[in-house]
């Protein structure tokens, strides 16, 4: 495993990190802990989570598989940077109650509580914000954050999901109120979808974060789906159906797949490989349901992409470039 610094933090993190979001509701816990030792054995040692995982009725569900397996001991929790976040309404009565969700330095406290009584641990590695919250201002946020830093319960804070703006707002604040402020950004980043090129990745970039990109396949999308339907595979659904049914897409992807056959390169590998190239980009999330996808996550930090083969990626996935070029001249 090649390891990385987390933004301009001296935090040493695993160039893949784990994300434990089927945990629960796709793969029981007796897989999640297998897939959890043979990440560790891997040298993976940057796990992502969240307090909503699990959904519904089950919500919190995914953050206590991981503290069980904390719990079999053998240096596990020490071997591993924690990441879980908060936004989500965890009202347990069925129904979204006030002040059980969003920013709020009251729903900061309760959270990580919460989160911290279902993991098993005593802190949290890496806090992180899922959303951006219009209705709580920043001065609030970073005053209930350093409370929490104090108290030993948090070490660094990262973001989800915020646009640029809100990374510069953010951190300009802490910045004026003496706080460390964001040290990381979770996006939706792959071959796909590479909005994140005009803004996010340029903010995060001049503040020092490190990038996470969700998604890397798009939902699948960049695994070889047309070759696993041709095969007779695993059907897909969701997103990835809905994606194949534009017709310019499913030609891009399918441009995708005989790059990569003639090449002789596996799409899902390959898609996980591009992001490492990527300028600003700490590690993609993988969110493995068996062991056997694991492993195939862990052969794309071996795997080196040619030039030529970057330039053909980019010929079919095209970048939105900088912004304001990409909108303006």
């Amino acid at each position: 495993m090649k390891y990385t610094q987390l933004g301009r933090t001296g935090l040493k993190v695993s160039r893949l990190v784990l994300g434990t979001m089927n945990f629960g509701p796709q793969t029981d816990e007796a897989d999640s802990h297998a897939i959890m030792d043979a990440a560790v054995d891997a040298g993976i040692n940057f796990f992502d989570t969240a307090n909503v995982y699990g959904w519904g009725e089950n919500k919190g569900r995914t953050e206590s598989i991981i503290g069980s397996w904390f719990a079999r001991g053998g240096d596990r929790r020490d071997k591993v940077v924690l990441a879980t976040k908060v936004y989500g309404n965890m009202g347990t009565d069925g129904e979204p109650w006030p002040n059980h969700d969003k920013l709020s330095a009251l729903n900061i406290r309760r959270a990580v509580d919460a989160s911290l009584k279902r993991l098993g641990t005593d802190h949290i590695d890496l806090y992180q914000f899922h959303h951006i919250d219009r209705a709580t201002p920043f001065e609030e946020i970073w005053q209930a954050v350093d409370v929490l830093v104090r108290q030993g319960k948090i070490l660094y804070v990262g973001s989800s999901n915020f646009p640029g703006y809100k990374i510069a707002q953010a951190n300009e604040t802490a910045a004026r109120l003496g706080s460390y402020g964001l040290v990381s950004e979770q996006c939706l980043y792959n071959l796909v979808e590479r909005r994140a090129e005009m803004e996010v990745i340029p903010a995060a970039r001049d503040y020092g974060l490190g990038v996470i990109p969700w998604s890397p396949l798009h939902g699948g999308l960049l695994g070889g789906v047309l070759k696993k339907q041709a095969e007779g595979g695993r059907r897909s659904g969701g997103r990835t159906v809905d994606s194949l049914a534009d017709p310019e897409l499913r030609g891009k992807v399918q441009a995708y797949e005989d790059l990569l056959d003639k090449h002789g390169l596996e799409p899902g590998e390959t898609a996980l490989a591009w992001l490492l190239t990527r300028p600003g980009v700490t590690g993609p999330i993988v969110g493995p349901r068996t062991a056997g996808q694991l492993a195939s996550a862990l052969r794309a930090v071996e795997l080196e992409l040619s030039e030529e083969l970057l330039t053909e990626l980019d010929a079919i996935f095209p970048g939105p470039g900088p912004s304001p070029e990409a909108f303006a001249w």
